[in-house]
């Protein structure tokens, strides 16, 4: 009767246990790779979504644009991430049609290094290329002088830091730098890899933010959230109208509302140095990157219902870390793309 009583007792602690194991084997796992400047929105949204969806995981490395696009072309991953929208010459050498969806707005912002100076420093574009271009190699150069006048500017070597990695925070950039100045556009061009005249490089936002910070009299370039949470000193830059803006949420979703109004099907649209009273110049859309035909529906099933779900309860997460929320133009475009995606 022990015995009996003992065999059920391992039974239903067996049927009780089973419930657990079968919802962890159901746990769906999706992977993707890309672009660190949308890490810090693109964390929360993962976190958040997971709660709403125990079973679901989605995994991202945050390793640039350049590594989430070979990623995703290479199949290795299910989702990409760019910052910088793929060329034509990526799209056709990718085993099929992939689709660019915008998520947030973001602005990349020049930091900088410079022991006794509090001040705010104003750039133009045209000073910011000669300095990538080792035209202007001190501070106390005129050209930053005259934009900056009653600034002690010292007499210090400038270090330029840039990425070193495939980045769509340099395509935006460069872009932005290559509308503005024809020297730059014909030296250095518009990519996320481009071959850099000086500096040195890091390594992914983080990389770039923690060299500029550890080396006095540098200037770099980074996404707006990674300058405010390593309290980084940042410049305003002069826009197309004339005027100098700070970045800002308020000034990125600015720059972004000529774009909302006339964007293109396909969603790749640049809105460096907009037009518009109060446009910050160096803002940009970011990217999630998806096959039209996925391999894996039940994924796509999922990825598709966490794009519904980001592009419009995960908004509001996107003032508290920096970034600058869709426009509802936008959004409701995106909304009928979505349904392009095999499920």
């Amino acid at each position: 009767m022990k015995a009996m009583r003992f065999l059920l007792a391992l039974a239903f602690g067996a049927l009780l246990a089973l419930p657990a194991a079968t919802a962890q084997a159901q746990t769906v796992q999706i992977n993707g790779a890309g672009a660190t400047f949308p890490y810090p929105i693109y964390s929360k949204w993962f976190s958040e979504y997971n709660k709403l969806h125990p079973d679901v995981e989605i995994n991202y490395q945050s390793i640039g644009s350049g590594g989430g696009i070979r990623q995703l072309s290479n199949q290795t991953v299910f989702f990409g991430a760019s910052d910088g929208p793929m060329t034509d010459e990526q799209l056709a050498g990718a085993p099929g049609p992939i689709m660019h969806l915008p998520t947030v707005l973001g602005g990349v912002v020049p930091v900088y290094n410079i022991p006794g100076v509090d001040s705010q420093l104003k750039f133009t574009g045209g000073v910011l290329a000669d300095i990538i271009l080792g035209k202007v190699t001190k501070w106390s150069d005129p050209a930053i002088a005259k934009l900056n006048p009653g600034v002690k500017l010292p007499v210090t070597d400038i270090t330029v830091v840039h990425r070193s990695d495939g980045s769509g925070t340099t395509y935006i950039f460069v872009d932005y730098l290559s509308k503005v100045s024809p020297d730059f556009k014909k030296t250095v061009g518009v990519a996320t890899s481009v071959n850099w005249p000086v500096g040195v490089g890091g390594k992914g936002n983080e990389g770039v933010a923690g060299l500029v910070k550890q080396t006095p009299g540098s200037i770099g370039y980074v996404e707006l959230i990674y300058a405010s949470q390593n309290k980084i000193a940042y410049g305003s830059v002069q826009n197309h109208d004339g005027e100098f803006v700070t970045a800002s949420l308020q000034s990125v979703t600015t720059a972004a509302a000529g774009a909302a109004r006339a964007m293109p099907k396909d969603f790749r649209v640049s809105i460096t140095d907009a037009p518009g009273k109060g446009a910050y110049p160096i803002s940009s859309f970011t990217w999630l990157l998806f096959y039209e035909k996925p391999t894996d529906r039940p994924k796509a099933k999922i990825m598709v219902d966490f794009m519904k779900w980001a592009l419009t309860d995960g908004q509001k997460y996107c003032a508290e870390l920096g970034y600058a929320p869709l426009p509802r133009e936008v959004v409701a475009l995106e909304m009928e793309a979505l349904k392009r995606i095999s499920l």
